[in-house]
């Protein structure tokens, strides 16, 4: 075979270079009805190259060109077959059938580049196939692992996920393999076509090295996302995001933002303290995409607009995983805290504070134990921001409220670019959680009057959008509006009830008390009902069969509005009994919907149960109401 210094030699090693240089620079600038032009003339120079390795005869019998078999598992035998077989990588025949196989390898990437999937599969697999003669070592270990990865996203993407397991888990149990028994620098594809004054240092052979299998878990998270195995996903996008800052090979705002998204999983498993790390480092690492550009400079440049709206729209969805960071934190720390009513349990509250002391001291290990993402540079400016927030569930109202401080903070943040004027579903989600940020601190306030305003704020953020929206295009959205609107004005007429009780010197309720009483009770109703009536056919006919996902909500609303309607306050008998009429007639409506649909019953055991109760304590009420009324005429 021709030597690395010979004419013929360097002609082959410069036809790649313009390979290369045609797929990865000019191919940008390829034009729109012509997309794949640069790459198509990298297609034809490296069928040269292969014609021209293959014409170079060294007495080994000639290739076999059969088919190569289906894709790889990553079991031990197979394994240990690979690193034990075939040629020597260094060795002339090993080396000439290692460039081969790089060929066809290069050739099957051109053609999945260029949408000929079935092309690009024969030419991966011929690659496969060739390799099958050598055994691995520091000269084709990368190939061995490019062609994986390759052939993993090639069925990845024709949702064929056990496949692309199975390419990826071998990439990732040979690259383990090697750096066990090996470890040293190997050789990159590319230079198995680089002449020997243009080798690559042993620093920049193992980053690249490195880099593929960074590669390979990446993938390898995706697939067990895609396969359900959330937990095995979310350490592999962890240790694939440390190590793309390791090797300095990421883009800021897309490694942020996968960084974000990865936080989401951490707190959903009560994981904070990984999810808190996420989101600072994602913070952190977003700034190095640089200011965002000013709306002067927008408007001047369609580049720099792009730009602007990119950043602005990126940093923004960061912001909503740190509202949802806040407000699972808090949510979760409510659970732990309640009652069987739902109030906070202060014995519960004093014993967990308790446990807090004694824990204190494990948190620092915890931390220390946790994969950590940064280099000396931004590891300071990561921790610096993790203080800002507890990953520790907040036990009283002070470490709730620093916690609410910086979801409030973060919902300012993301509603900047988020505007109601071009992304109201972005907007009232926002709004949505900022109004359960409300509602999980006004669970640890134990001033009923500021409780009571806390809710007012929910309802003044939520009422007037809800009223405005267009029913016929965001049904859905109103709907969970309306039934929160009216679960708070729910909540703050009990609480005005328990002021009052406090306050009054007598079992009697002045008229201004009792007015207010009514008109949130009359509030609730309202939007109780406005929720029902959403449910009607054009022709206003309520269904006599609900769906699924409004089962729950629409018999809960029913049973709410059945309570509402008795606890009214009137000295007229004659309202005394349409309220009483109208409680019954709704709490009939449960108990007889779940007669007739007895699967209903699961979804509204106690509510069910209560209906049962009222439906037959009534009647006695109202005729006794009656009776009275008949009396005193």
């Amino acid at each position: 075979m021709a030597s690395n210094s010979s004419d013929e030699w360097n002609a082959i090693c410069d036809k790649f270079t313009n390979a290369q240089n045609l797929t990865d620079v000019k191919s940008r600038n390829d034009p729109k009805n012509d997309p794949f032009r640069s790459k198509y003339k990298a297609r034809d120079l490296l069928r040269e190259i292969h014609c021209s390795l293959k014409s170079f005869e060294v007495g080994d019998g000639g290739e076999d060109d059969g088919t190569a078999q289906g894709g790889d598992q990553p079991v031990d035998g197979q394994l240990e077959e690979i690193f034990e077989r075939g040629l020597a990588g260094d060795s002339p025949v090993g080396q000439r059938t290692a460039r081969l196989a790089a060929v066809e390898y290069y050739l099957g990437v051109n053609h999945v580049d260029t949408e000929e999937l079935s092309a690009g599969q024969e030419y991966l697999m011929n690659c496969m196939k060739l390799l099958e003669r050598c055994k691995v070592s520091s000269e084709n270990v990368s190939l061995f692992i490019h062609v994986r990865n390759q052939l993993g996203i090639l069925w990845a993407g024709r949702e064929e996920t056990e496949m692309a397991q199975g390419f990826l888990e071998m990439a990732e149990a040979i690259y383990l393999r090697y750096m066990k028994e090996d470890g040293s620098p190997p050789t990159d594809l590319v230079e198995h076509f680089t002449t020997n004054e243009k080798m690559l240092t042993h620093q920049e052979k193992n980053k690249k090295f490195e880099l593929a299998y960074t590669h390979t878990m990446y993938y390898l998270a995706q697939v067990y996302q895609n396969l359900g195995q959330t937990e095995r996903a979310a350490t592999y996008c962890h240790s694939t995001l440390q190590r793309q800052l390791q090797l300095n090979q990421f883009s800021p705002m897309e490694w942020a933002l996968n960084a974000a998204t990865l936080s989401q999983y951490y707190i959903t498993k009560g994981r904070y303290m990984e999810g808190r790390h996420c989101l600072s480092a994602a913070t952190v690492i977003s700034a190095l995409a640089g200011e965002v550009p000013s709306e002067a400079a927008a408007q001047e440049s369609e580049t720099e607009s792009e730009r602007r709206d990119q950043l602005r729209q990126k940093r923004a969805e960061i912001a909503r995983c740190w509202i949802k960071y806040c407000l699972i934190l808090l949510e979760d720390a409510k659970k732990a805290l309640e009652d069987n009513i739902g109030e906070l349990d202060t014995d519960l509250q004093d014993e967990l504070k308790r446990k807090r002391r004694l824990e204190a001291e494990e948190e620092e290990k915890g931390r220390k134990s946790a994969l950590l993402f940064g280099s000396e540079d931004t590891f300071d400016s990561i921790a610096t921001l993790e203080e800002k927030v507890s990953c520790l569930l907040p036990l009283d109202f002070t470490e709730a409220r620093n916690v609410f401080l910086v979801g409030q903070n973060y919902v300012t943040q993301a509603k900047e670019y988020f505007l109601m004027d071009g992304y109201v579903t972005d907007h009232i989600e926002i709004l949505q959680d900022h109004s359960a940020l409300f509602r999980t601190l006004a669970f640890f306030e134990e001033d009923v009057e500021r409780r009571c305003k806390m809710h007012k704020r929910r309802v003044d953020m939520l009422e007037t959008i809800c009223l405005e929206l267009n029913a016929q295009y965001y049904l859905m959205i109103r709907r969970q509006l309306m039934f929160e609107l009216a679960e708070t004005y729910n909540e703050m007429m009990d609480l005005k009830l328990t002021v009052a009780n406090r306050q009054a010197d007598t079992q009697s309720l002045d008229n201004h008390i009792i007015k207010k009483f009514n008109t949130l009770c009359c509030a609730s109703t309202k939007y109780y009902q406005m929720f029902l009536e959403s449910l009607r056919s054009p022709d206003g006919k309520f269904p006599e069969h609900l769906e699924e996902e409004v089962l729950r909500p629409a018999l809960v609303a029913r049973f709410r509005v059945a309570r509402l309607h008795s606890r009214l306050i009137s000295s007229l008998p004659l309202t005394q009994l349409d309220n009483l009429n109208n409680s019954l007639e709704n709490y009939k409506y449960v108990v007889e919907y779940c007669e007739a649909h007895p699967e209903a019953a699961a979804a509204v055991e106690s509510e069910l149960e209560l209906s049962k109760e009222m439906a037959g304590l009534l009647p006695l009420k109202i005729n006794r109401l009656k009776a009275r009324m008949v009396a005193n005429n």
